[in-house]
């Protein structure tokens, strides 16, 4: 139950502030936020605020905030359509009734000839059975339509997405990735804050009973200054090197309380996988990095162990793309529920920093040029921006289309192979 709260919350979090970024830079620009959802399916609970209706959504696989213009508007009125109007104090049209204009006894019904709810916002037309004379009515510019029995906002062109320059468009679609990178910096700075930031000398933490480390004699505050007439000035260097020699002796020198001392460590061999997910054995001693808390330092240690994290992840990723390591290493929600699983059992503290690695991910995935990704779109904007003109929509969302397919059929091979992991 534990693991299901915490996948919960954090699948919850990722996706939320994702979300709330494109939101946030869409209404910045003057965009309509039609709608900011979480999840997808059948709507479970929703309330609106702000012209903006907020869902929770039955699947958890994502989210989307829905801006007007981005899909083409719900209801299009033509010449000879009967409508229902009722109006604002000032005169100016504030719902369109589209259908059942029998509950709406007070709204005036006319027959449409021409309609601009983009520019002009007007309506023209003429008193059913009366076409002698011509009626104009304005529009309010948050009018809403009225389908059966159910309200939507108008979208003058200037609150559309394809209205705003290429600039606040594109911030538009940068801002859900930008607010990943910045939770996960905020989440790592959280972390320093707590646990304070790792040295960067080789400096002995905690020492773990019944290892290497501790019949060695090594203590915390210890200080590795040399392995085997190596010199050590960093923890780097001193794991590399006791991770390629299981079961060897190590004589290592350790300045402890300003003075050297001699002591001989044989790591214990661990399996683990490499980059290619083939087994390898490492060597272990069974120490913690030391921390010091310093106010500077978390602050840098944010955001230097999410550039870290963001280089290793785009390094995968290129290996992924060129073969070198196998789609089989991909992990879907499946795989990722399983990992929270195991990151949960090992405190709070850890899940935090799980949460931080995948909040980059997230950031970094949806910035990859493919279609229906927010980098795919980003990619359509460069390309106006290149040309002096947008590409046709109907070829754009033809190939957000088709790329969405085959982002669900890749969904679809990674599950599997989640499951095949867990119970083959």
């Amino acid at each position: 139950m534990t693991t299901v709260i915490a996948f919960i919350f954090m699948f919850g979090l990722l996706v939320f502030i994702h979300e709330w970024g494109h939101m946030i830079f869409a209404k910045r620009a003057g965009m309509l936020v039609r709608e900011f959802a979480i999840g997808f399916g059948p709507k479970i609970f929703s309330f609106t605020r702000n012209e903006t209706l907020y869902t929770i959504r039955l699947i958890p696989a994502g989210g989307y905030v829905r801006v007007a213009g981005e899909d083409p508007e719900i209801i299009d009125l033509k010449p000879g359509h009967h409508i229902g109007l009722e109006f604002t104090d000032e005169g100016s049209v504030s719902r369109i009734i589209v259908n059942n204009k029998s509950k709406h006894p007070n709204a005036r019904v006319i027959e449409v000839e021409h309609v601009d709810l983009d520019h002009q916002l007007i309506i023209e037309g003429y008193e059913i059975d009366d076409e002698d004379e011509k009626l104009r009515f304005q529009v309010d510019p948050r009018a809403f339509f009225v389908m059966d029995e159910r309200e939507t906002q108008i979208a003058p062109y200037d609150r559309q997405f394809a209205s705003k320059t290429i600039g606040q468009r594109a911030m538009q679609l940068f801002a859900g990735p930008m607010m990943n990178f910045i939770l996960a910096i905020f989440i790592f700075v959280v972390i320093g804050f707590v646990q304070g930031v790792p040295v960067d000398e080789a400096k002995m933490g905690e020492i773990l009973p019944d290892t290497p480390a501790e019949e060695a004699g090594l203590q915390p505050n210890d200080t590795i200054i040399e392995i085997d007439d190596n010199s050590i000035s960093t923890w780097q260097e001193f794991t590399s090197i006791v991770r390629e020699n299981p079961g060897q002796e190590l004589n290592m020198v350790v300045l402890r309380d300003n003075q050297e001392e001699t002591v001989t460590v044989v790591p214990d061999e661990a399996e683990t996988v490499d980059e290619k997910g083939e087994p390898v054995s490492i060597g272990q001693i069974g120490v913690y990095q030391a921390f010091e808390k310093s106010l500077i330092g978390t602050f840098q240690y944010g955001f230097e162990r999410t550039y870290d994290t963001t280089r290793l992840i785009i390094t995968n990723l290129a290996m992924l793309v060129t073969g070198q390591v196998p789609i089989d290493m991909l992990s879907g929600p499946v795989g990722i529920y399983d990992a929270t699983d195991q990151v949960v059992q090992t405190g709070f503290m850890n899940l935090l920093l799980w949460t931080a690695m995948l909040s980059i991910n997230l950031g970094i995935i949806n910035l990859v040029p493919l279609p229906a990704l927010d980098g795919g779109r980003l990619l359509f904007i460069g390309i106006e921006a290149v040309r002096g003109k947008p590409i046709a929509p109907e070829r754009e969302g033809i190939f957000h289309f088709v790329g969405f397919a085959f982002l669900m059929l890749l969904m679809i091979v990674v599950t599997w192979n989640d499951i095949q992991r867990l119970f083959l």
